[in-house]
């Protein structure tokens, strides 16, 4: 499984509620993801909330494209990643 750093611009901010709609939401986009065989990891959001850079594992980039589709979400760029740990070092 390969692991993707996506960009994501909101224009108007996103918002998802801390409440049961924000959860039925999230659940909604992690059944559609794990359709195309896409794990969401997590997510950084900037201040402003107009900008995401999410962690996603996959097959590859064309799935991880194809579930943001479904999912109704933007796609500024997708990255292959690795991890560089620096606790890996000591």
């Amino acid at each position: 499984m390969t692991r993707f750093l996506v960009e994501r611009t909101f224009p108007d901010g996103l918002e998802i509620p801390v409440t049961d709609d924000g959860t039925k939401i999230v659940q909604k986009v992690c059944a559609t993801n794990a359709s195309s065989g896409v794990t969401w990891v997590h997510s950084y959001v900037s201040a402003d909330k107009k900008k995401t850079y999410c962690i996603y594992d996959g097959p590859d980039e064309a799935a991880i494209r194809q579930t943001a589709e479904k999912n109704g979400l933007p796609v500024d760029s997708i990255v292959p990643v690795t991890v560089l740990d620096p606790y890996f070092y000591h």
